[in-house]
């Protein structure tokens, strides 16, 4: 297991004066200027427009709330984003409020990224949406002053990186079928929501118009650990091939009977949130799924991948709904995991960005420096 003394350290630093510049036209954009330090920060909302209604087991929504970064320095810029979904606890205020007590003037270049996250994540306990947001813009600052994308400062090969999985969220049996033929021959692999009482319609449905493999999300959903180790028993027999957080985080030790029993994979998605969780879920799940607005960002992401593995535990790598920014920074780590769901990017019709493609359902990887994303909107 990496030493996680350097991660948890906080700093004494304390922020300096902030000033405040409201821009007209377009999108409503906050510029803060910090002394006189060579990083500038900016930032602006940015609402996420979802192409369908999407239902987990919990809610529905047609929008989700975002905040876009960028940190300029000598003329680079680098682009990075927060994005807020229900269950998360952000919001845009909260987003903002933290991002005005960042002082990045203290600081001489990007290349100090560990001192300089590390101060941001002593900010607040918090945050973790806002705090990504700077993470990835900084890592998209370095690789473009490096000129080189992160899956190669990381050492990985990029033809290692996985299909994607598309997800199909829980609706009615049509529009279940319409999504459903929407991504046939698009994708190798869908990952279907369930958690309600129409689980096995869901399955039935999906699986009367393609039969490529799928994997599950119920949300929490289930409540019961001997029914969903039956349904995850009927869910194998119908071409499942892993199941992610299949009870509420307060059952974990109904989690664990329930991983020791599984046919299939278990992962933990709401059970786990950054690097410290990591050793108390070894039993209890084979597997989590890191998502950066999550574990605050790229630097802590590849951290988690490293202590995963050392304590024998498959990886998934996922996403909120979110531009091409803050998914092709995830997909930068995706060579190194077992299983992707990146596609937050394709779920919504207003991304401002291009970058990482899905070419025949397999993630392909830019070769731009950074993050690999080009400003389009």
């Amino acid at each position: 297991m990496q030493n996680r003394r350097d991660f948890l350290k906080t700093s004494a630093l304390a922020a300096a004066g902030v000033a405040l510049v409201g821009c007209t036209g377009g999108p409503q954009r906050f510029n803060i200027v910090k002394g006189d330090g060579r990083m500038h920060l900016k930032f602006f909302p940015y609402e996420l427009e979802l192409t369908h209604t999407f239902t987990v087991a919990s809610y529905s929504r047609k929008t989700t709330p975002d905040v876009q970064v960028e940190i300029e320095y000598e003329g680079i810029t680098g682009y990075g984003e927060a994005s807020m979904p229900p269950y998360l606890g952000q919001s845009v205020a909260s987003v903002t409020a933290f991002l005005e007590k960042v002082d990045l003037s203290q600081f001489t270049d990007p290349f100090q990224l560990e001192d300089i996250l590390t101060y941001v994540d002593s900010l607040s306990e918090g945050d973790s949406a806002a705090k990504a947001a700077i993470d990835i813009a900084l890592h998209d600052l370095v690789g473009k002053l490096m000129g080189q994308p992160w899956y190669r400062i990381w050492g990985l090969d990029p033809a290692k990186a996985p299909s994607t999985t598309y997800t199909i969220g829980i609706d009615t049996a049509d529009v279940v079928r319409e999504k459903t033929l929407e991504a046939a021959g698009r994708f190798n692999i869908l990952k279907v929501k369930v958690g309600l009482d129409t689980d096995e319609e869901m399955i039935r449905t999906i699986r009367s118009v393609t039969d490529v493999p799928l994997a599950v999300d119920a949300n929490q959903g289930w409540k019961d650990r001997s029914k969903a180790l039956d349904e995850i028993h009927w869910l194998a027999s119908q071409g499942i091939v892993m199941v992610e957080q299949p009870m509420p985080v307060t059952q974990l030790d109904d989690i664990a009977w329930l991983t020791e029993r599984s046919p299939l994979p278990i992962f933990a998605d709401e059970s786990i949130q950054r690097l410290k969780d990591i050793p108390g879920l070894v039993g209890a799940f084979s597997g989590i799924n890191i998502k950066l607005m999550k574990c605050t960002g790229m630097r802590e992401a590849w951290k988690m991948v490293s202590t995963a593995r050392a304590l024998g535990m498959k990886v998934m790598v996922g996403c909120m709904t979110e531009t091409s920014c803050a998914v092709s920074a995830a997909a930068q780590l995706s060579p190194a995991v077992d299983f992707a769901d990146l596609d937050g990017n394709l779920l919504i019709s207003n991304d401002r960005f291009s970058g990482v493609r899905v070419v025949d359902g397999k993630l392909t990887l830019p070769t731009d420096p950074g993050i690999g994303v080009t400003l389009v909107k």
